[in-house]
């Protein structure tokens, strides 16, 4: 492995060594504390844009599965077709990996990926530092664009920030469940009922927790208008970016809220469903990305662990009369969705469809098609 620079916007260098592509990327700064799931994560829609720091420090030890398919032609281990994220860091990398599954190495899928990733990394202190300033704008610089001779210990005073990274984009305003989205609708399945799927970035796991209930799925571009499609149920998915980007799709919603469909939103779709109810939401100091994130059920004292990846939040404060909160995080008190008080709408600001965090919360897809 050769020398790489981790890159930070507030004038931090941390140096380690490349074991993924030899080639520079920038990105937005995030960290998750996932124990596992690192092919699930790498390929999560939802991360486009982003350098990812995994806090848990040994990655790698499971290799990667083969890119598999089920009976519908959706990915099996993988969240989407490829990895979305700009760049990875992590503290120990385990080149030699062992699982009964594994067909080749992370550093080898990066490779081929063309995805920069820098090792030998405090993450932990740097998940620290990214929960005292925030999501930071970085970069990774491997030895053939250049390394600084000396090292910049992670633990130095921090100098202030002094704004973005040159050519490092703002994910604030910006739409990227456009840049994710399916091209033209694609149909899965074949059932009863039939639900339309708004794809703003949508993880394969969500599809396959409707295919294996029996339904079919139609799965359509995130500005599509679902009103004009015959259908039992709408869904909007998860997906990366600014909710308040997505206007078509908001003022879609917004117009099928008028009807009695049952509409579900997860993630992204919480916030896109927020908004069409007139809400409003914010970017959060630096979000929540994890398998094990608190949430209760509003009014009532059950509690859920859940998988989350999300750098936006609604203000419940902000919703009409006719919604309300539907369940709560309790580490910080923010939203964890929405329901109306008469409609079959809600929905879920973490991850139901569990992929690769707890499953406490699938039962949110029975409810769904109980509606329907």
């Amino acid at each position: 492995m050769n020398k790489a620079v981790l890159e930070l916007e507030n004038g931090l260098s941390l140096e380690g060594m490349s074991f993924g592509y030899d080639g520079p990327c920038s990105g937005e700064l995030v960290f998750s504390t996932a124990m596992v799931g690192y092919p699930e994560s790498l390929t999560d829609p939802s991360y486009e844009g982003q350098i990812l720091c995994v806090s848990y420090p040994i990655v790698g030890n499971y290799g990667i599965p083969a890119m598999t398919r089920d009976e519908w032609g959706v990915c099996l281990g993988f969240e989407s077709e490829k990895i979305h994220v700009r760049g990875l860091v992590i503290s120990d990398y385990s080149g030699k990996f062992s699982h009964f599954d594994a067909v080749k190495s992370l550093g080898q899928w990066l490779r081929e990926e063309k995805i920069p990733a820098i090792c030998g990394i405090d993450t932990r202190h740097l998940t620290q530092l990214l929960r005292d300033n925030g999501t930071l704008s970085a970069r990774i610089l491997p030895a053939s664009v250049g390394v600084p001779s000396e090292r910049v210990p992670l633990r130095s005073t921090t100098p202030g920030k002094v704004g973005p990274l040159e050519g490092t984009p703002s994910l604030s305003g910006g739409n990227l469940a456009s840049v994710v989205s399916c091209r033209k609708p694609i149909l899965y399945g074949k059932g009863g009922k039939r639900v339309v799927l708004v794809d703003c970035g949508v993880k394969h796991q969500i599809l396959h927790c409707l295919l294996q209930r029996g339904i079919e799925v139609l799965r359509v571009p995130w500005n599509t208008d679902v009103n004009t499609i015959d259908a039992d149920g709408i869904m909007i998915s998860n997906g990366p970016g600014d909710p308040s980007a997505c206007v078509p799709a908001i003022e879609n919603i917004r117009k099928a809220m008028e009807g009695d469909r049952p509409i579900f939103g997860i993630c992204l779709g919480n916030q896109i469903m927020s908004l069409a109810a007139g809400a409003t939401t914010y970017k959060m100091k630096y979000g929540h990305r994890s398998h094990n994130q608190p949430v209760r059920l509003c009014g009532t004292d059950r509690c859920f662990i859940t998988s989350q990846n999300h750098g936006y939040a609604v203000d419940t404060a902000t919703l009409g009369e006719d919604w309300e909160p539907y369940f709560v995080n309790l580490n910080d008190g923010t939203s964890e969705g929405i329901r109306h008080r008469s409609k079959p709408f809600f929905s879920a600001q973490f991850h139901p469809e569990a992929s690769s965090g707890p499953t406490d919360t699938e039962f949110l897809f029975d409810d769904f098609i109980s509606a329907l």
